[in-house]
């Protein structure tokens, strides 16, 4: 998921916590592209989501999460 977002310079969004950041990381180590990744806890309510969402995607200009995991809430 993480070669495919970068390729199509695309932000992933994911609830997968455990494993997700880990392998993020590592791209950015290696070397390799990684646009950005925003990690959403499952048990943070669909609304506090979507607002904090809409926060990061307002104060965040293009390309400033790369290489960056975001962990919600803020």
């Amino acid at each position: 998921m993480l070669a495919w977002a970068a390729e199509n310079n695309r932000v992933l969004v994911t609830h997968d916590l455990k494993t997700m950041p880990k392998f993020a990381y590592e791209r950015v180590a290696a070397g390799q592209p990684m646009p950005g990744v925003i990690a959403i806890p499952k048990d943070l309510p669909i609304g506090q989501a979507i607002e904090e969402m809409h926060t990061v995607i307002e104060c965040l200009d293009q390309g400033e999460c790369s290489a960056q995991v975001i962990h919600l809430p803020l």
